[in-house]
């Protein structure tokens, strides 16, 4: 029979992360077995109802059959929508955006791991959620060596509450985590659970030279990777992306705005396009398509009786209509930039430079830019 006490659900978990080549320390693995996954998410979680399109959310409470063998799947669990409502908030269905989560186990060790913390490291991680990945910090190195922050004050208290029935009292923070926490500086470790733009110069200069920051980087088109990077003793970081396709939650401050108002789609200036949006089904030539245009967002509607993919950037003003005749692409912009010539100009050159894999890109982080460059093969 499967496991149905908490014991043999973590250590049945570990192994099936460990199968997985997910989890290959020993020490992590004793914090896996150690740490009450269940304990964290005591205030339920939801799950997608099946079939409903825009997603539909509904709770799962500790009192529901199977609730704690879910606890110990290896999936992303959400435990917080549109900002305010948990489960306990009520037992129908929500049509909202989730926006607090407990991270996928396999990703939650498989990021702690890539960290390469050694005993005695201090680590700030930005976003607390729901306290399971600081839980397993907290096993590893100890307590006192463990600073955590998150915006929301009630997701963090309901993680101290979980930390302490667990055994564990780390320091947490209650502020912008894209702000670090500078009195505490400076980290041998940083590591963010939440999507970020750009890594924030304030992660780095807290971050002392030789120490590592682990982060992942994405874009309004939603493809994302995982970068690690050493701080030099100049103060900037030099990494590399990690590949995997990693996804996160985009920390809040860098959540896209809303479309609004749309524009007339009739003006602007149509011309043929030399790529066509269907390139961006590619996660590495979308995650190149973002770099050109980091704060543009893609909607596909139905306009003048066929389907047009407009690219979108609200604060520039700009927007790009793409439609398909046949084999050939069309488009149609307008606005004080050309959204698609930035795209297909970037696009092009990486393809001419053969299409190098984003796990061989280069991410360099000053106090005042941030660079990502390809290879030439």
């Amino acid at each position: 029979m499967p496991p149905t006490d908490a014991a043999a659900l973590r250590r049945a978990l570990a192994d099936r992360l460990a199968d997985g080549g997910h989890l290959r320390d020993d020490q992590w693995r004793r914090a896996v077995e150690a740490v009450p996954r269940h304990e964290f998410l005591r205030g339920g979680f939801f799950e997608p109802v099946e079939g409903s399109a825009p997603t539909a959310w509904r709770p799962v409470l500790p009192d529901t059959d199977g609730w704690l063998e879910r606890c110990y799947a290896d999936e992303s669990l959400v435990t917080q929508i549109a900002g305010t409502i948990v489960p306990r908030d009520g037992r129908g269905e929500v049509l909202r955006a989730p926006t607090s989560s407990s991270t996928m186990p396999n990703l939650v060790v498989r990021m702690l791991e890539d960290l390469r913390v050694e005993d005695g490291d201090r680590v700030l991680e930005i976003g607390t959620g729901t306290g399971y990945s600081t839980g397993l910090l907290c096993h590893r190195l100890g307590d006192e060596l463990v600073t955590s922050v998150e915006v929301d004050p009630d997701v963090s208290g309901r993680a101290g509450v979980a930390l302490g029935s667990s055994g564990y009292y780390p320091e947490l923070i209650v502020g912008d985590g894209l702000a670090g926490h500078e009195d505490g500086a400076p980290y041998d470790r940083l590591i963010a659970t939440c999507g970020v733009l750009e890594v924030p110069p304030a992660w780095i200069r807290q971050t002392r030279p030789g120490g590592v920051v682990l982060a992942t980087l994405c874009g309004w088109l939603y493809s994302s990777e995982l970068a690690r990077l050493t701080v030099a003793d100049d103060g900037v970081a030099h990494g590399r992306f990690l590949g995997g396709r990693i996804s996160f939650m985009l920390a809040r401050p860098h959540l896209p705005p809303p479309l609004g108002r749309l524009p007339d789609f009739v003006s602007g200036q149509e011309r043929a396009a030399r790529l066509g949006v269907d390139v961006l089904e590619d996660w590495d030539a979308r995650f190149v398509a973002q770099l050109a245009v980091p704060r543009a967002q893609l909607v596909s509607l139905p306009l003048s009786g066929r389907t047009q993919h407009v690219l979108i950037d609200v604060e520039a003003g700009a927007w790009a209509a793409l439609a398909q005749d046949g084999e050939h692409w069309t488009v149609r912009q307008d606005g004080p930039v050309r959204l698609w010539d930035m795209v297909e100009d970037h696009l092009l050159r990486w393809q001419a430079d053969g299409s190098p894999t984003v796990d061989r890109f280069e991410i360099v982080v000053t106090a005042e830019a941030q660079r990502i460059t390809w290879p030439k093969d």
